[in-house]
């Protein structure tokens, strides 16, 4: 039983890629997706904090947590986070 649980241990650790791992394409790809994340976020942070408050759906405090989840937190803040 316990050989088992160390295989099993063991197979889970070693099916996880290092950076190192992966291809040119593919490295570019999580650079290329991580800096459209970051500058939603930043952009989306920078638009909560010179909005006024009467003009955000909600606390500004919930949506610059909100912001902060990959994608979908920016896009949610420009997409109902904001009174029109």
């Amino acid at each position: 039983m316990a050989d088992r649980k160390a295989s099993t241990h063991h197979s889970k650790k070693a099916a996880r890629k290092r950076w190192s791992d992966l291809t040119d394409g593919q490295k570019a790809r999580v650079l290329v997706l991580g800096s459209i994340q970051l500058s939603l976020a930043a952009f989306a942070w920078m638009d909560l904090a010179t909005r006024p408050r009467d003009t955000v759906n909600g606390s500004k405090g919930m949506w610059a947590l909100i912001i902060a989840i990959n994608f979908v937190g920016p896009v949610a803040y420009f997409w109902k986070g904001i009174r029109r």
